[in-house]
């Protein structure tokens, strides 16, 4: 049991760590990518294809320095947390060094997909793997589902889960500032969890290296783009928000956890669903996403994002409030999140504009 006054030094110097990792974070990623660009612009020009909706070569790529900032600053913050703090930690070095190492195999996969397209097949299996490895970080025997699910079923689903989150947050890549505007909000929520210590530090300090590098990112992806993340940011940044959430689930915030991932989840799962029963190839570029039915629509880049911004601040303060309510009004929270997805699918479509 840690007394009260420790309780609130730790609090306190959470709250200060979490603050001081997204500003170096952010700063890391900026300088970072001045560094890289040119090196991109030469190697590593993404063409106007039937998945983006850009007109001009555009160099990609901008997720390397992401994941550079991430690990590095992540990392460090952590290894000084861990050493310092007299406190048992769920989530340890070990732990660290793997989510880091795994982040930086899927950025590199991605890298050598952005230049050298893989089969589909290949990158998948690839994926199982780097996905596996990222979940060992999760504590021995805990569950995000119920207790009657036996355990070897639960990380069964749990990996097939984070594969496609990893995939989905590719696929969803597809428009100035999207990853931004749907990974933000959600990683602002897991910092508040940090601060009020319902989501662990140490996992919490690498949300804060993550959301420090996207808003480092941002102004170069701000429309129009000047620098997209590519496949080696899109992968990583799905590998990692992806387990930092299955870690929110197994603390038993099922609900909160779906909540920050919602829109991107009903997104791209009901689009996929779509083509499925079409027949259409899956694995295929396409622009049928609903964020992209309204550009299509006319809808400019910046209104799309902001639309989803919004959108997913507002889930993250009802996974928040799922946190501190009963299973009742959780669900209640859940639904409404929900409908409000639901409602912005429609708009964005056209069906409820």
């Amino acid at each position: 049991m840690i007394a009260p006054s420790l309780l609130d030094q730790i609090t306190l110097i959470v709250a200060g760590l979490l603050c001081m990792i997204v500003i170096l974070a952010a700063a890391a990623t900026y300088g970072l990518i001045l560094a890289l660009r040119p090196l991109l612009q030469r190697y590593a020009l993404a063409r106007p294809s039937a998945r983006g909706l850009h007109r001009t070569p555009t160099p990609q790529g901008g997720g390397i320095a992401i994941v550079l900032a991430f690990a590095v600053i992540g990392g460090l913050a952590a290894a000084v947390f861990i050493g310092l703090m007299p406190m048992p930690q769920s989530f340890g070095a070990r732990q660290v060094a793997t989510l880091a190492a795994a982040a930086a195999a899927a950025c590199a996969l991605g890298a050598f997909d952005d230049i050298r397209p893989l089969s589909p097949f290949l990158r998948l299996a690839l994926q199982f793997l780097i996905a596996a490895a990222a979940l060992t970080v999760l504590p021995a025997g805990a569950q995000a589902l119920p207790g009657f699910v036996p355990i070897w079923l639960e990380r069964t689903i749990l990996l097939v889960g984070l594969v496609w989150f990893v995939n989905l947050t590719n696929f969803m890549d597809g428009m100035d500032l999207m990853t931004a505007a749907g990974f933000v909000p959600a990683l602002a929520g897991l910092l508040v969890l940090t601060g009020t210590l319902d989501f662990p530090p140490v996992p919490g300090m690498m949300a804060a290296a993550l959301l420090g590098g996207l808003l480092g990112f941002a102004p170069f992806n701000w429309p129009v783009a000047r620098l997209f993340l590519g496949d080696a940011g899109s992968l990583a940044i799905g590998l990692i928000v992806g387990t930092l959430l299955v870690l929110l689930a197994v603390q038993g915030h099922l609900a909160a956890a779906l909540l920050l991932c919602l829109y991107h989840l009903a997104d791209s799962t009901i689009t996929l669903l779509r083509r499925l029963v079409r027949g259409a190839k899956v694995w295929e570029a396409h622009r049928e996403h609903f964020y992209q039915q309204a550009a299509m629509k006319g809808w400019s880049a910046a209104r799309v994002a902001a639309w989803v911004f919004g959108l997913n601040a507002i889930l993250a303060a009802l996974a928040i409030g799922t946190i501190y309510a009963d299973a009742t009004v959780a669900a209640l929270l859940l639904l409404c999140g929900a409908a409000l997805t639901g409602w912005t699918l429609g708009s964005f479509s056209g069906g409820l504009a």
